[in-house]
């Protein structure tokens, strides 16, 4: 195990969060899980911790070599600044874009690592997109699709809240940073509706905030169009803006997140639509490169996770094992776009997302 991260604080155990620290833990890593409560006997070390308790998060800290959240994205720019305080490399999920500036801004000064949204979007799919990018000469755009969706979907929504009901609904309200005719802008979600077709299914892609992270700063002046957009079935956008602004639950995110979880509970038989396409000239040549996944439910540690439970936690994971292997920088923040593909796809974790079994301990 390398020195650079063997002791690791996991802080929140959902459904991602505990199957975060199960992953790091069969990694090799030496974990702790807090929560407020936590439950009993998982194979990692678990404690009871209030995350609003600064102190007692310095004190959870000491001798750890490296923190991650799985917590809801408001908590997550306290955490940062107390990683940061205690010189801990810090990792996060979060979608949110001003959560995202506030832990770039720390990390110009702090002595360790500051990798927000280490997640499946942000994250693995930044790490896609820059992949097929990288082998244009010219990029005319880069269009990045991400859907987690019910297998089997019922009624009208076509969908189920296997992910943070306040996530979406902040990904459904929140402007969306885009690129468009080299132009550097935001515009508003649930907008630029679309027609997908994956494996001959139709569906629906929409704007929805944050699943960019940062590329529109990294391809700034590159690229003529990079936007993202959430996949659907098709009259899910409709709808939402129909529940969202003409009803007005807007005004009331909470409120708004719990009716949607009571009407559209999780599911077990969940999938991740990823689709990533680059177009661009190779050679003089005007050519398009696609990256088109389905993903399904894998077992893991003997049990059956949902899609979008092992595609969250294994690539954050992975990122954790490429500081830990030295394969990314061992200070300030980490653009996920930076990440090579190929290094991350061999990693422990990342080796899920290949449609391998997880690879075992980090040597």
């Amino acid at each position: 195990m390398p020195d650079r991260i063997n002791s690791v604080l996991v802080l929140g155990l959902g459904k991602v969060g505990h199957l975060v620290a199960l992953l790091l833990h069969e990694t090799g890593f030496a974990v702790t899980a807090a929560d407020r409560h936590p439950p009993g006997n998982p194979p990692f070390t678990v404690q009871a911790l209030d995350v609003a308790d600064t102190a007692a998060l310095a004190e959870a800290l000491r001798g750890r070599d490296a923190v991650v959240s799985c917590l809801p994205y408001h908590f997550n720019l306290g955490v940062a600044r107390v990683a940061a305080d205690c010189g801990v490399h810090y990792f996060d999920l979060t979608e949110d874009v001003h959560t995202t500036r506030e832990i770039i801004a720390l990390s110009r000064n702090a002595g360790t690592v500051m990798a927000p949204q280490c997640g499946l979007a942000p994250g693995f799919i930044a790490i896609v997109g820059a992949s097929l990018a990288a082998r244009f000469e010219r990029i005319r755009s880069i269009r990045l699709r991400v859907g987690a969706l019910p297998q089997h979907p019922t009624g009208l929504l076509g969908y189920a809240f296997n992910w943070s009901p306040e996530g979406v609904v902040n990904e459904y309200l929140n402007d969306c940073e885009v690129i468009e005719d080299g132009v550097r802008k935001w515009v508003s979600p649930l907008e630029w509706v679309e027609k997908l077709v994956i494996n001959g299914l139709q569906l629906e892609a929409f704007t929805t905030s944050g699943g960019l992270g940062t590329m529109c700063e990294t391809f700034e002046g590159r690229v003529d169009n990079l936007d993202y957009k959430s996949i659907r079935y098709p009259g899910h956008a409709a709808l939402m803006n129909f529940f969202l602004h003409e009803l007005l639950l807007r005004q009331d995110r909470a409120h708004a997140g719990k009716i949607l979880v009571n009407a559209k509970p999780p599911v077990n038989d969940d999938l991740v639509h990823i689709h990533v396409s680059v177009e661009g000239w190779i050679a003089g040549t005007l050519l398009r490169e696609e990256f088109v996944r389905t993903y399904l439910p894998v077992a893991i540690a003997g049990d059956t996770r949902r899609t979008i439970a092992w595609t969250t936690a294994a690539s954050i994971c992975a990122v954790v094992e490429l500081v830990a292997r030295g394969r990314l920088p061992a200070t300030g923040f980490i653009r996920q776009e930076t990440i090579p593909l190929d290094a991350f796809l061999a990693t422990c974790n990342g080796r899920l997302y290949a449609g391998q079994p997880h690879g075992g301990k980090l040597e």
